[in-house]
């Protein structure tokens, strides 16, 4: 065996060694399994499975010996990474998840450069996995956004009548010439969706024919601009864009998923809110005004009254 294949299966820690132009110090995490939900396939949705972690971090060296363990890149940095990435989202791809990993650990101002080998242990007969390697001038955004610089946006729920209505593109223009950037949600359309007894399939039809009525408002206005993702999310708000969500794929990808059923539009939104972190939130429509109360950031407002919204 040549000492290129050789390496190429090695632990991290030698990958490392053998590739370093400059001997910096490592620490590593050797084997570090946890159980959790990943996978592309719809068989690997709903049950758990071991994967195993093997992490080496070159750091700058210490400019003097010290034993304070402030002042340097401790293990729990690197299992923490671990544990966040994990609980932040359901991930289809090791791929993702080790670069997710990596960047986190860039973040710490002693890494300079991370191994990450994530294996799959029961794919099949012996560990499925992918190994990256990333250096700090990799990564274009090391530091991660001040929490006084965040947007919280304005959740607007609207109800069938309200998508329905001759007003509607009133209402956008309200909210475009808001500084407030604009999340609007919607719940099932007025069709019924045909009854099931497979309670996993019954809650993706609920979730499909959401994001069918979340398309009906996006045919009505080109603003509308229906979204799936936390990323996408995040982009538009941070553009000042009108977004409708669309929400299977974080709820069904989600570690902390909503207590709600997935056929309660309202309760949906509520637990998006949370995610977001939104200045307050309205529900539009008629049937709102006894059923939602003027409560903290929630309002019910009659929508007539939607313009004034600024």
């Amino acid at each position: 065996m040549t000492n290129e294949i050789r390496l190429a299966f090695a632990h991290p820690s030698e990958r490392s060694e053998a590739s370093s132009t400059k001997v910096l110090d490592r620490i590593s995490l050797r084997d570090h399994v946890v159980e959790v939900e990943i996978g592309a396939f719809q068989t690997e949705r709903g049950t758990t499975q071991r994967i195993c972690f093997n992490v080496v971090v070159e750091v700058k060296p210490a400019s003097q010996t010290t034993d304070d363990v402030d002042r340097i890149l401790s293990y729990d940095k690197v299992t923490d990474a671990i544990s966040y990435e994990l609980e932040l989202e359901r991930l289809n791809l090791l791929e993702t998840l080790a670069d997710r990993v990596a960047e986190r650990i860039l973040l710490e101002p002693q890494a300079v450069r991370v191994f990450v080998r994530i294996e799959k242990l029961d794919r099949g007969p012996g560990a499925l996995g992918v190994e990256i390697v990333r250096d700090r001038q990799d990564i274009e955004q090391l530091v991660e956004p001040d929490a006084a610089d965040k947007l919280h946006p304005r959740l607007v729920y609207l109800s069938n009548s309200a998508i329905a209505s001759e007003h509607l593109t009133g209402w956008l223009d309200s909210l475009s010439a808001s500084h407030v950037p604009a999340i609007l949600c919607v719940g099932l359309p007025l069709e019924t969706a045909p009854e099931v007894a497979n309670s996993a399939v019954a809650r993706r039809i609920s979730l499909l024919a959401i994001e069918q009525n979340a398309w009906v408002l996006a045919a009505r206005d080109s603003r509308c601009v229906v979204v799936a993702s936390k990323t996408e999310l995040d982009w538009s708000i941070k553009n000042g864009m009108i977004s409708v969500w669309a929400p299977s794929k974080m709820v069904l990808d989600a570690t902390h998923p909503p207590q709600a059923a997935t056929s309660d539009g309202v309760g949906l939104a509520k637990w998006l809110a949370e995610i977001l972190e939104v200045q307050d939130m309205v529900f539009v429509g008629e049937e709102f005004l006894e059923e939602i109360h003027s409560e903290g950031r929630v309002q019910a407002i009659e929508p007539s009254l939607l313009q004034s919204l600024k």
